[in-house]
């Protein structure tokens, strides 16, 4: 309010003035006399004034008109001007505009039309740093590789745009299932910038399914410093890493290293199962039995698993029976509610011939949580009190269409592995297997979910008959009553044969021999 009236006094101060002047002007006396031809002007005041401004405005009219002559003559000559600036605006705002037309054509999956846009922008803008870039991604889009791949390598010899050059060509090996030059491509891209996470993921994938184990851990630790990765994490990933070394080392027959990246595998994460197998076996080896012995249970604690108590009956694989089963107890007491202890200890009261007990061990598992192992076991326990053969038969035929039980599951394509290994087999995750059931309707039986662990001792060739040396029981029944062999067997998910042949490559491969047991002589030699 108080602006306003300070506005409008200086206003009528402004026109008081002028007044005052125009009527000074009127009032003096005198003028300009101006001679041109002899012709005389005789201007007043007041003239003079008006005469002095149309100069004035003439004057500047003139520069104006001078300067635009010296901005043609400087556009021909091809120097930037105020009309080149023009012309150069509205190439800008036709190539921006159709960038930004091409950006809409590729968010709206029109390959070929965000190509034609990239190529109209670049004719009006010259900046390939952007033009290229919708121009290989809309032709990724369009099928056209060549021209992406193209598009792409244009891209390497201008440095703020070579990361997005590598990346796009190592995206279109990885396409082309050339992975061995996918990897050099992500080794190059990761050293220009290692923090970026899709890259170090796709280089840390392609090194462990090229079993590069000592790289992965180097581009595990470069994540780790980047903040890409949890502590918890990077240490669980290690040591799957460290676990995939040692069994690199094991293959090469350097059993000390092997020993050593074994147990470095268990100390970084003591819940990895096949980490604490492989480290008890160098243990083992090495006769520390109690070392051993202290590393499965620890894992056992995390993780109840079958791998686990094959290994731990390993440490003296010639006790008796009434032996195992008081051993075990440093295992049995732990979880002693959980279906893996249930059944192992039924497992090791059947090899005792403990049938009653095996029974109660086992406890309602059969009913309340059948799988394929709870009812093998079962029959198991039916044959060995002399139960009826359709009893027993019964029991086999609802094992072979049970549930298989826990299994190495992949966490990303939910698919089952026969054995574990840092890399999934059907979708190359790295470290996405988990001892979990499988999905519903799953039915393949990997090895290392055998019904029966080695934790009962491997039978005598001559089980059948009374009195041998491994004091395995006589025959409790006739030939005839005996379950069929086809039918125990279809029940473990695998025949004799092939399940041998697992067995002598395990024995190659190192696995824990509980992934590769054959069922049937284990179960003769239960009944």
């Amino acid at each position: 309010m108080l602006w306003s009236l300070i506005k409008i006094l200086l206003f009528l101060a402004l026109v008081v003035g002028l007044a005052f002047g125009v009527d000074s002007l009127l009032a003096t006396s005198g003028g300009i006399q101006i001679s041109v031809a002899n012709t005389e002007f005789t201007l007043g005041p007041l003239q003079s004034i008006v005469a002095l401004l149309i100069l004035l405005l003439g004057l500047w009219l003139m520069l104006r008109i001078a300067g635009l002559l010296v901005a043609i003559l400087r556009f021909f000559n091809g120097d930037e001007t105020a009309i080149s600036r023009y012309f150069s605006r509205n190439r800008e705002r036709k190539g921006f505009q159709a960038l930004a037309d091409g950006l809409m054509a590729l968010a709206s999956g029109e390959g070929r039309l965000a190509m034609q846009k990239a190529a109209r922008a670049e004719r009006y803008l010259g900046r390939p740093d952007l033009t290229n870039l919708i121009t290989a991604q809309a032709a990724e889009m369009a099928g056209d590789r060549e021209k992406a791949e193209e598009t792409y390598k244009s891209l390497l010899a201008d440095e703020r745009t070579r990361f997005v050059g590598v990346r796009g060509i190592m995206k279109q090996k990885l396409a082309a299932g050339d992975t061995e030059m996918a990897m050099k491509l992500a080794e190059k891209a990761f050293a220009l910038k290692p923090a970026h996470s899709e890259t170090s993921d796709v280089l840390l994938r392609l090194q462990a399914k090229a079993e590069d184990w000592s790289g992965a851990r180097r581009t595990l630790r470069a994540k780790l410093r980047h903040g890409d990765l949890p502590r918890d994490v990077h240490r669980r990933r290690d040591a799957v890493l460290a676990l995939s070394e040692a069994r690199d080392v094991l293959d090469d027959d350097n059993t000390i290293d092997a020993r050593e990246a074994a147990i470095e595998a268990n100390r970084l994460s003591p819940d990895l199962v096949p980490a604490a197998v492989l480290a008890a076996e160098g243990y083992i080896a090495g006769g520390k039995a109690r070392y051993a012995a202290r590393v499965l249970k620890k894992a056992w604690e995390v993780t109840p698993h079958p791998d686990i108590a094959a290994t731990f009956a390993a440490i003296a694989p010639d006790e008796s029976a009434e032996d195992r089963i008081k051993r075990f107890a440093q295992l049995t007491k732990v979880h002693p509610d959980h279906p893996e202890t249930r059944m192992m200890l039924a497992e090791l009261h059947i090899a005792a011939e403990d049938f009653p007990a095996a029974r109660k061990a086992l406890g309602d598992l059969s009913s309340t949580a059948p799988n394929a192992r709870a009812l093998t076991i079962m029959a198991a326990i039916e044959r060995g009190e002399g139960a009826d053969d359709t009893i027993v038969r019964g029991w086999l035929t609802r094992a072979v269409t049970a549930p298989r039980g826990p299994q190495w599951v992949c966490d990303n394509c939910h698919g089952i592995n026969a054995r574990w290994s840092p890399v999934c087999e059907n979708c190359q995750s790295f470290d996405t297997l988990s001892w979990t059931d499988a999905p519903e309707g799953e039915v393949d039986m990997p090895g290392s979910a055998g019904m029966l662990p080695l934790i009962v001792g491997a039978p005598a060739t001559d089980a059948g008959k009374p009195g041998d040396n491994n004091g395995n029981p006589g025959d409790l029944t006739d030939d005839a009553d005996k379950p069929d062999i086809a039918e125990m067997d279809a029940a473990a998910g695998g025949d004799t044969e092939d399940t041998a042949q697992a067995g002598d490559d395990d024995a190659e491969t190192g696995e824990p021999r509980s992934q590769v047991i054959d069922v049937t002589p284990v179960v003769k030699d239960a009944i």
